[in-house]
């Protein structure tokens, strides 16, 4: 803790705030460790009732709210009085979006409106980060894609992230917030969600591995994706509101690969010929699929001195090394289920 110096003893100094909403997601409880590594008291936001898993650091103070309630985001600014604000909080699911656009809209779009109307009227010196995605640019018809690329979301998800990134843009100029975004193309880690297809993969490998499965489902093998390591990615998050001009920034590796190369490295992994156990079913194809999505972080290289760490076998192998410990060490009878948490935590922390 650093320490003030004053006439009559020194003090402590206080310490930074920060606020993250979707704190219980992937990428939550890493930015909390980072955060809490760096001196900073961490409060997240949690939607009421939502099981916290153990992953979110015990140090993060936990309060009620939700990105569709406009009263608790304003209740949660006041309460916590953050320096800093980190927006994750999203509707995450790209196919999903398609079956429920008007809940996507109301949380990843209008949610993102909610949070910038409560911090100008509570404290427009807070610094907001939003974690915007590389589904803005779904549609592009070039590649890589820059901070410069024209927006052309194909999915209602990619609308309301394509929404959300243009009223921040839009309170920055018109209300002078230090309002920055950082474009997240696809990031996963072991605590990815078993919704995700990486992670359909490594879970499937390990239960194929393991003799639980003898077959996997997927759709359009064909489609490339720029896949970085999660960790990386929120420090980029960091970053961004350390400087001292807000901006964009795409957060990227560079470099795509392949449905069928990550069944390769996965498989492998587990000791396993993937073309043995993988059927790609026309039936699971996604609407609206970017068929090529491939970031140029030159800017956030350039100004934020960020560079990804870990390569994308890498980060595909400890995923299927987890899950294969996972399933290891699983209760025979009662285990939680394939990705879910040991045990999660059913009550906020106050």
């Amino acid at each position: 803790m650093a320490w003030r110096a004053g006439t009559v003893g020194a003090v402590p100094e206080p310490k930074r705030r920060a606020l993250v909403t979707g704190v219980t997601g992937q990428d939550g409880p890493y930015l909390s460790e980072l955060l809490l590594g760096a001196g900073y008291e961490v409060h997240g936001l949690v939607m009421p009732g939502e099981v916290v898993p153990d992953e979110v650091p015990a140090e993060t103070r936990l309060r009620e709210g939700s990105l569709t309630d406009a009263g608790s985001l304003q209740a949660a600014l006041a309460a916590t009085r953050p320096a800093e604000v980190y927006n994750l909080a999203a509707a995450t699911s790209v196919a999903g979006s398609f079956d429920d656009p008007l809940g996507v809209a109301e949380v990843t779009g209008l949610g993102v409106l909610r949070l910038l109307e409560a911090i100008r009227h509570a404290d427009p010196a807070v610094r907001l980060l939003q974690a915007s995605s590389a589904e803005i640019f779904g549609g592009a018809t070039t590649s890589p894609q820059d901070e410069t690329t024209p927006l052309c979301p194909i999915s209602p998800y990619g609308v309301a992230k394509a929404f959300a990134h243009q009223t921040v843009q839009v309170y920055r100029r018109s209300h002078g917030i230090f309002a920055a975004t950082v474009i997240l193309y696809n990031h996963e880690s072991p605590r990815r969600g078993p919704g995700f297809v990486t992670r359909k993969v490594t879970i499937g490998a390990a239960r194929i591995a393991r003799g639980l499965e003898s077959e996997l489902r997927l759709g359009n093998l064909e489609v490339e994706r720029d896949w970085g390591y999660a960790p990386d990615y929120v420090r980029a998050m960091h970053l961004a509101l350390q400087q001292e001009v807000a901006d964009d920034y795409v957060v990227a590796t560079g470099q795509t690969h392949t449905l069928r190369e990550l069944l390769e490295v996965a498989f492998s992994a587990a000791g396993l010929d993937w073309r043995a156990h993988v059927v790609s079913d026309p039936g699971l194809h996604r609407l609206g699929e970017p068929v090529r999505l491939c970031g140029d972080a030159t800017r956030a290289r350039a100004r934020l001195g960020w560079a990804p760490t870990r390569e994308f076998a890498d980060v595909i192998q400890e995923m299927v090394a987890a899950d294969l410990d996972r399933l290891d060490h699983a209760a025979p009878s009662s285990g939680p289920a394939p990705g879910s948490a040991a045990s999660p935590r059913a009550q906020p922390r106050g």
